[in-house]
């Protein structure tokens, strides 16, 4: 066993990493790789399914930056939070973020399509882990006003919609997208809240039958 507190990586001219523990140069064993993810070939049963994922692709890559925009701003909120001590702090705090987060999102998400506001729906809970119904019901980070006040179009939405790749297909499909995009660069990686195994779901709805 070894101290880390005076140990370095470098590199010499052969791109090799070496230990550098207390002067000495220790070849390391293994070599740092990135995580590749390989994403099966998209096959469709008509063109009538392939032009709904297109569809569905757009929409998707449409709403997203929103999803994540609000679920960064939500645990920006609730790590500020934990660190105010009166319910005054915490109440003039959350009056702040809800105008910000208002000013943010309300014009853009009145012009998104009931679709679009369904798909937000589900991958709000993505990426929070929490339904936006539930999200409401805790007056968390001025939801209530934002999702009352500016989205009322969206009233016949359901706000109990859940993200469930496992049981809804076109639920996958959005993941689907999600993957191939992040792997792109078009869309910025954010895990998410909720857990699946998205290769275990590709071999599930892959070889799902129709009835």
């Amino acid at each position: 066993m070894f101290s880390q507190e005076n140990n370095t990586v470098e590199k010499d001219s052969t791109e090799y990493d070496y230990y550098i523990v207390e002067g000495d140069s220790i070849p390391r064993e293994t070599i740092d790789l990135d995580e590749v993810y390989v994403l099966n070939k998209l096959k469709f049963d008509s063109p009538e399914d392939r032009m709904r994922y297109l569809i569905l692709r757009r929409k998707t890559i449409k709403v997203y930056p929103y999803a994540k925009m609000a679920a960064d701003r939500l645990d920006s909120l609730n790590a500020r939070l934990d660190k105010l001590k009166t319910k005054r702090e915490k109440r003039q705090y959350t009056k702040l973020i809800q105008k910000y987060i208002e000013g943010e999102f309300s014009e853009k998400l009145k012009k998104f399509t009931r679709t679009e506001g369904q798909i937000l729906i589900k991958l709000i809970h993505r990426q929070t882990g929490e339904t936006t119904f539930d999200l409401v019901k805790e007056l968390k980070s001025g939801w209530t006003a934002f999702w009352y006040n500016t989205t009322a179009s969206m009233f016949d939405l359901s706000l109990k919609q859940g993200f469930d790749p496992e049981h809804v297909k076109e639920d996958y499909l959005i993941e689907d997208i999600l993957q191939r995009n992040f792997l792109s660069g078009a869309l910025e990686r954010q895990e998410p809240a909720i857990k699946f195994d998205f290769y275990e779901l590709t071999e599930k709805w892959l070889h799902k039958k129709k009835p």
